[in-house]
């Protein structure tokens, strides 16, 4: 089983937990703007994830930076579920809990993520119509975009959506008439 794979099913019941524990307390947007807050705090620095994910340092000196860096920041309910996290020393899991929790909240919304690869970075308007035109496709209510800039592409874009992958870009279409040549020579 590969590194991702198994962090995901660590984590999946930690995020299943925190997301119906969120839907109880009609929490969930909340929830979701402070995973985002703490996700953002904790990738701007190297330093706080080693230091949360080095398993030597005692629970109560991780408590004491997360209540330093969060208190007045987040909601009790999510500080809560962190604490918990240190306490079972799952913090380490943090990044992949979040990453579960707002799948799920985004199949609540019948929201669909979709990545898209491209050689360049995306204008607004070119954005706006890829997720109208997604929104078609996928028969979902919205559509969020996470985008990843490839200049190995040459040019264009590839869409991945679940399993589906649609490859739009210039590297692709090169690799399908090389594809196509090698077998017409056979």
């Amino acid at each position: 089983m590969s590194t991702n794979g198994s962090l995901a099913k660590a984590s999946l019941p930690y995020a299943e937990a925190l997301f119906e524990s969120s839907q109880l307390i009609q929490l969930v947007e909340k929830t979701s703007q402070d995973l985002k807050f703490i996700n953002d705090t904790i990738s701007k620095s190297l330093l706080l994830r080693n230091f949360l994910s080095n398993p030597l340092i005692i629970p109560d000196a991780k408590k004491k930076v997360l209540e330093n860096l969060f208190t007045d920041q987040i909601g009790s309910h999510v500080f809560n579920f962190l604490f918990i996290l240190v306490e079972r020393r799952r913090i380490s899991l943090l990044n992949s809990i979040i990453d579960t929790y707002l799948i799920l909240v985004y199949q609540l919304e019948l929201t669909t993520v979709v990545e898209i690869y491209s050689s360049l970075v995306l204008t607004e308007i070119q954005k706006k119509a890829l997720e109208k035109k997604l929104q078609v496709m996928t028969n979902s209510k919205a559509v969020k975009l996470v985008l990843y800039i490839k200049p190995e592409l040459i040019g264009g874009f590839v869409v991945k959506i679940g399993s589906k992958v649609i490859d739009m870009s210039i590297s692709g279409q090169l690799s399908q008439i090389a594809s196509y040549l090698n077998v017409a020579r056979l």
